[in-house]
């Protein structure tokens, strides 16, 4: 029998699902199949947690964990900043009435072998140990400065062309130094490295008005993480999915992918074909069409207790800047805990990641891994990053690139408008997200 589709979607990843779900929202005819018998692909949550250990093939777990069933775990944990973008598209798809978040309790660099909490108020940054009292004031002065400044007012610029200058020449501007510069790029701008520096300062600019403008909403922390894990995502869209008319298949397998004059046409699966006009998928599903351009190595950790120097927070992020550590790339560190549903009671979940450099990554993430010692129990995994080969308008299939190391999505989100970008040929604008809101009704 033939069945058909205006796309069809390869595996339940977060990223294959969000755009499954944009899709399906505007009007599109989608059929979502997965090979795995549960959602969420390469970035699963994985439950119950004898589930975990045989995944890693590490006998256990012993009984002092609790039960079972009270585990969710993150392969691929990642924070949503509260004004980024996938917050926007979940808002936007309406999947946020299938969720709930909490923020995460705190954000810290580390430096000099300590953490510190990440400043980012006026009154934090004059109270943080991370800097000298001349330096806050100097530091408090460029945080105002980009906290007025406004892309399209002149004004607001204070004499400095935003898209020539450099964010080098800004911080020199303010008299900032090196220590500043990189908490400032790394843990408030989140940048990975420091090729940044040299670009236009309007991009830098931006990235830490987001943080701020995230902060402002909780003020903990700029970070949400939602109840039960980010497994509760994917589920989310495929809900979204059925109720605009989208189908979900679980526990089915792929064969082939049919081609005509090098364009998608069908996907052959356990004896039925369905045809498509597009085809979006993870990179496991078409192992030709992708290139290694590195591994990440991440390590989950089981711990009975927060996390040193954080004030005993439930949930925090952690980034050593790779200059500190004498690396090329930032090592992240993310935890949550049983007020997240995703453990047992009294138990936290942390994850050490960062971009392998070495033919040892286990020594790579050691500087992490100091930072949350005693460790009961931890899974090491060193995956491999994909990229497709190609922009995809040719064969018309869309393929997404693997997690990086970072604990925040906003890296995946520009993969999602990309992709968004080369399937349809139109930027993905947000509409009216303030749909919600009863008091601008009348100007339509």
């Amino acid at each position: 029998s033939m069945q058909e589709f205006d796309i069809i979607v390869l595996g339940t990843g977060l990223k294959e699902c969000i755009l499954s779900g944009l899709m399906s929202v505007s009007g599109k005819k989608v059929l979502h199949i997965d090979r795995n018998p549960y959602y969420g692909g390469e970035s699963a949550s994985i439950s119950p947690l004898e589930e975990v250990y045989r995944k890693f093939q590490v006998p256990g777990p012993a009984k002092s964990l609790g039960r079972g069933r009270d585990w969710n775990v993150d392969l691929i944990p990642k924070f949503l900043l509260a004004s980024g973008q996938l917050v926007k598209m979940l808002v936007y798809t309406e999947v946020t009435r299938y969720l709930d978040f909490k923020v995460i309790e705190g954000s810290y660099v580390y430096k000099a072998g300590k953490i510190h909490k990440v400043p980012s108020t006026e009154a934090e940054a004059l109270s943080s140990d991370l800097m000298g009292m001349f330096d806050k004031r100097r530091f408090r002065k460029l945080l105002v400065f980009i906290l007025n400044f406004e892309e399209g007012d002149p004004r607001t610029h204070q004499d400095i062309d935003p898209n020539r200058t450099s964010m080098r020449e800004l911080f020199r501007r303010f008299d900032l130094g090196p220590d500043i510069m990189e908490f400032t790029g790394h843990a408030l701008a989140l940048y990975r490295n420091d090729d940044y520096l040299d670009q236009p300062c309007v991009q830098t600019i931006r990235r830490i008005k987001l943080y701020t403008e995230s902060l402002a909403r909780y003020n903990c922390s700029p970070y949400l993480y939602p109840l039960y894990g980010l497994g509760e995502l994917p589920q989310g869209f495929a809900r979204l999915s059925a109720v605009h008319g989208g189908t979900y298949i679980l526990n089915r397998g792929v064969e082939d992918i049919v081609l005509d004059k090098g364009k998608v046409v069908a996907v052959k699966s356990e004896g039925a074909v369905f045809r498509c006009k597009q085809l979006i998928c993870d990179p496991s599903y078409v192992p030709n069409r992708v290139k290694k351009v590195g591994r990440v190595i991440r390590v989950i950790c089981f711990l009975n207790h927060p996390i040193k120097n954080t004030h005993d927070a439930n949930s925090c992020q952690i980034i050593i800047p790779q200059a500190q550590v004498h690396r090329k790339s930032d090592i992240y560190v993310c935890m949550v805990s049983y007020t997240h549903n995703v453990s047992s009671s009294g138990m936290y979940v942390a994850m050490v990641s960062t971009t392998v450099e070495t033919n040892d990554p286990e020594k790579e993430v050691q500087p992490g891994l100091e930072l949350l010692e005693p460790i009961d129990q931890k899974f090491v995994s060193v995956s491999n990053m994909m990229v497709p080969i190609d922009d995809g308008r040719n064969s018309q299939i869309f393929v997404s690139r693997s997690y990086d190391a970072t604990t925040h999505f906003e890296t995946e989100c520009e993969d999602i408008k990309d992709m968004y970008r080369r399937m349809t040929g139109s930027e993905f604008i947000f509409g009216d997200l303030r749909r919600d809101c009863d008091d601008d009704e009348d100007e339509d």
